[in-house]
């Protein structure tokens, strides 16, 4: 019986975690990694990322880049024709809201549509 409603309760507990990680994905980057990047230059705010090619929120292609540095809140990309490395926000105030079985991991500090064509959900901090 104890091994039953211990069983049970760490069932729940695993659900419980993957519901709060589906819902609000928080991607790892690491050294090396290759991402795509919002290519609209430095001025741009919105630091939006994803880890499959396609549109930014600002609606701009994204482009091919290499992550070069992580610290704690950002991470230093190299995209493909720019000349020197920029740095993004990783706490991203908006996510991809596909759930669970999306891949694309796309983060973004504006509203708009994700990698995948949903739109992007704020993020639960």
């Amino acid at each position: 019986m104890k091994k039953t409603i211990f069983l049970a309760a760490a069932v729940l507990f695993l659900a419980m975690v993957a519901i709060t990680f589906a819902g609000n994905p928080k991607p790892v980057f690491t050294v090396g990694q290759e991402v795509y990047a919002c290519n609209c230059g430095e001025q741009c705010d919105c630091f939006t990322m994803a880890k499959k090619p396609g549109k930014c929120v600002c609606g701009k292609e994204m482009v091919k880049a290499k992550v070069t540095a992580v610290e704690k809140g950002k991470v230093t990309l190299q995209g493909e024709g720019w000349e020197k490395p920029r740095t993004f926000l990783t706490d991203a105030k908006y996510a991809c809201a596909c759930g669970h079985q999306c891949d694309c991991d796309t983060i973004s500090q504006k509203p708009g549509k994700c990698v995948c064509g949903k739109e992007m959900a704020p993020v639960k901090k």
